[in-house]
């Protein structure tokens, strides 16, 4: 059997204490596996944000135990954490976080600059990267001279760019229109095809989700559902 990517064991995040306290996760079990094109959806409040937080080592869990490409992160520095998420996971957001004042290109390769990657080297990938996602002889542009769409995209790249074990997108196709959401979709499944790229697609959008290969549904911070379509 394929060794999970992420595994999540009895994992629980609470907010608060006492009679405010919220479970926002109750003892989460999931495994996800290389190559996965996964969706994970659930009403507001579900858990959902919480759970990508948790596959992306961007929240410890209250109790339980995450592991990605079978190491333990659950009692991680900041520092080994950061790392782990600079090498190993890479992000896609509804908000897109580009930095406004890089180009595109520059947007791409500062990932590859916090690892200490040369010049060259940084812009060779940028430069093929930004090929893959359809945006070749625009990387000279800055986010603002870019439609939500190209935005996105170059958001793709950067997530992409330094070979991660996992995506993960969190609403990513909340600011886009039908014909841009179908592109990005489109996009990502090559890239999922081609690479082996293993992707995590947080949504409620079904656009989306009617076009994932396995699709997680989860409620009252607890999956209800777990299908492979």
């Amino acid at each position: 059997m394929t060794e999970p990517i992420v595994s999540c064991r009895n994992v629980t995040k609470t907010f608060g204490e006492g009679e405010l306290m919220v479970r926002a996760l109750d003892a989460v079990n999931l495994d996800i596996l290389a190559g996965d094109f996964a969706t994970l959806a659930g009403p507001s409040g579900s858990g959902k944000t919480t759970l990508l937080n948790m596959i992306g080592a961007l929240d410890h869990p209250s109790s339980g135990q995450v592991l990605v490409e079978g190491e333990d992160i659950t009692g991680l520095g900041q520092d080994a954490l950061s790392e782990l998420r600079l090498r190993k996971i890479g992000f896609v957001f509804q908000a897109y976080n580009l930095i406004p004042v890089l180009s595109a290109r520059e947007n791409i390769e500062f990932v590859l600059e916090l690892q200490g990657v040369g010049r060259e080297l940084r812009r060779a990938r940028a430069e093929e990267l930004l090929e893959k996602v359809g945006l070749a002889g625009l990387g000279h542009r800055r986010p603002s001279a870019l439609s939500g769409g190209q935005q996105q995209r170059v958001a793709v790249a950067r997530a992409l760019v330094s070979n991660p074990a996992i995506v993960l997108a969190d609403e990513p196709t909340a600011n886009l229109d039908s014909r841009t959401t179908a592109e990005l979709v489109d996009l990502m499944q090559e890239l999922n095809r081609e690479f082996g790229t293993t992707f995590v697609i947080g949504t409620h959008d079904p656009r989306v989700i009617d076009r994932s290969r396995r699709h997680i549904e989860l409620e009252d911070g607890r999956i209800t559902s777990d299908t492979r379509l």
